[in-house]
């Protein structure tokens, strides 16, 4: 039988390795980008789009006005995102926005449950995790239980990277021909990444780790 699924998408490493990986192993896909007020709303829109093109799957956009209003993380406000980062577990408090992950998954149950969709995809991954409380397995399996009750299609979150690093993630994007080209990860937006914010700076150290270095040139 052929399964359907719905991913969420920022155009970021984790979710772009993460269709790449299981893209052929589902029929009719669509992907959710959320513009929540972030700084690179418009880079991560682009960039989701033009992955979506390339897998030839459904692509929408999901504006969350409200959620820009009642946070004052870095990626929203005026505040500078960090950049002189010593302790990951410091600087998360400033990306920080309330129940992102929550929030997100629970409206793709909401497709998932109205259209039929059987799987919905995060790119939660083991090295996030040990930062931010809702990339780990925990997080996963709690939501999975809460779908058993809050929807009748009880769709799984799924999260191929969740025993993953982001050295073993660009690993796999490598291996698979995934086109890192396209990923966005910056906290800051613009035509290219910046390579100085949190998610650069993993996104640089793995490709770097991995011999990958043509891809600096590309993406910083």
């Amino acid at each position: 039988m052929v399964k359907n699924a719905v991913i969420l998408l920022s155009g970021g490493l984790d979710s772009v390795v993460s269709l790449g990986l299981l893209r052929k192993d589902y029929g009719n896909m669509i992907a959710l980008t959320f513009d929540y007020g972030q700084k690179a709303c418009q880079s991560e829109i682009e960039a989701s789009k033009m992955i979506c093109e390339y897998y030839k799957i459904h692509h929408k956009v999901i504006t969350l006005d409200w959620l820009k209003c009642i946070t004052n993380t870095a990626l929203v406000s005026k505040k500078s995102v960090p950049t002189d980062i010593v302790d990951y577990k410091e600087s998360m408090k400033a990306v920080w926005v309330p129940n992102r992950n929550g929030l997100f998954l629970n409206i793709a149950a909401c497709f998932a449950d109205s259209e039929g969709y059987d799987d919905i995809i995060i790119g939660a991954n083991k090295e996030e995790g040990e930062t931010f409380s809702d990339n780990t397995i925990e997080f996963i399996n709690r939501v999975n239980a809460e779908f058993e009750f809050s929807t009748l299609k009880r769709p799984c979150v799924v999260a191929p990277l969740i025993n993953y690093t982001k050295n073993d993630i660009v690993k796999k994007a490598l291996e698979n021909r995934i086109p890192l080209e396209f990923v966005k990860s910056c906290y800051l937006g613009g035509s290219k990444n910046c390579g100085e914010c949190e998610s650069c700076k993993r996104l640089k150290s793995a490709l770097l780790y991995n011999g990958a270095g043509e891809y600096i040139k590309k993406l910083f």
